[in-house]
């Protein structure tokens, strides 16, 4: 099993752990700190990090990350085990639960600030820093199944946000493409080579309940068998899925439908889009 701590991270747990939805692709969400607003004409010196394992041990356990990292010294302090969501992103009742969305939401607060000075120099994006550490927690992310893309592209000072790219791809997403948030952070992040696992191909899409069903004969009916027998729920086939329509189909299907702890009319056997999403995730 993949470590679920950065081997190099100082550690800090705070305790307050709770699962992931583990149905979702696994991603990394990256922050930067914003402790201050630099400009052009009055760049403002960095904080210290130990302001910020302080500030997320104290009156910021409510928004810790997993990660604090340091660009400059590669210094990192951990808060929460991969395992764990953290609590970095606006999360709203009722929507998605984007500090949850995979099988790891690995979050990373960058400690940096827009025209932040270090030694004398100034520095306007992450991209611009050393990037001390980095590769090491790229390591770590590729070690929980985390691709190297940017599945809404790479950050810049703009939010471009979408539910279904969400949901559907894994990768590493900046806080400016999370669903429910309005930050634009983290910008432009250093350059990295891609040597992680591929994104998986994209999920069929669902072809309407109107394929499913007593009398029904079609590709569809086939896809969604063979996907029940993959995911270890085909027991009720005694050959195995046709495009043919049947009562082994309806009850595979409520047999998934009730592992993901639905009930009553939510688990009757015939799919839904959500069904089709979850199965095909």
């Amino acid at each position: 099993m993949p470590e679920l701590w950065l081997p190099s991270a100082e550690r800090h747990p705070l305790g307050d752990t709770a699962p992931t939805d583990a149905q979702y692709d696994p991603r990394v969400i990256w922050h930067i700190t914003w402790d201050k607003n630099g400009s052009p004409t009055k760049p403002l010196d960095r904080v210290p990090f130990d302001n910020l394992v302080r500030y997320f041990t104290g009156a910021g356990k409510s928004a810790a990350p997993h990660l604090l990292w340091d660009p400059f010294t590669g210094r990192t302090a951990q808060f929460y085990p991969a395992n764990s969501r953290s609590k970095s992103v606006v999360d709203t009742a009722g929507g998605t639960r984007t500090n949850r969305t995979g099988r790891v939401v690995l979050q990373v607060e960058t400690l940096f600030f827009p025209y932040c000075r270090v030694g004398g120099m100034t520095y306007r994006t992450v991209r611009e820093t050393p990037g001390k550490g980095l590769d090491e927690i790229l390591k770590w992310a590729r070690s929980w199944g985390v691709p190297d893309v940017w599945p809404m592209g790479t950050p810049t000072w703009s939010a471009k946000r979408s539910e279904s790219v969400w949901r559907r791809q894994g990768g590493h997403y900046a806080h400016a493409h999370v669903p429910e948030n309005s930050h634009t952070d983290p910008g432009p992040m250093p350059k990295w080579p891609t040597k992680g696992p591929k994104p998986k191909p994209g999920r069929p899409a669902f072809p309407g309940r109107d394929s499913f069903g007593p009398g029904k004969s079609n590709a569809s009916v086939l896809l969604l068998g063979k996907q029940l027998v993959r995911r270890g729920f085909g027991k009720h086939y005694r050959v195995g899925p046709s495009r043919e329509w049947g009562e082994a189909d309806r009850r595979n299907v409520r047999d998934f439908q009730l592992a993901q702890g639905w009930s009553g009319a939510d688990a009757d056997g015939l799919p839904g889009p959500e069904t089709w999403r979850l199965l095909f995730a």
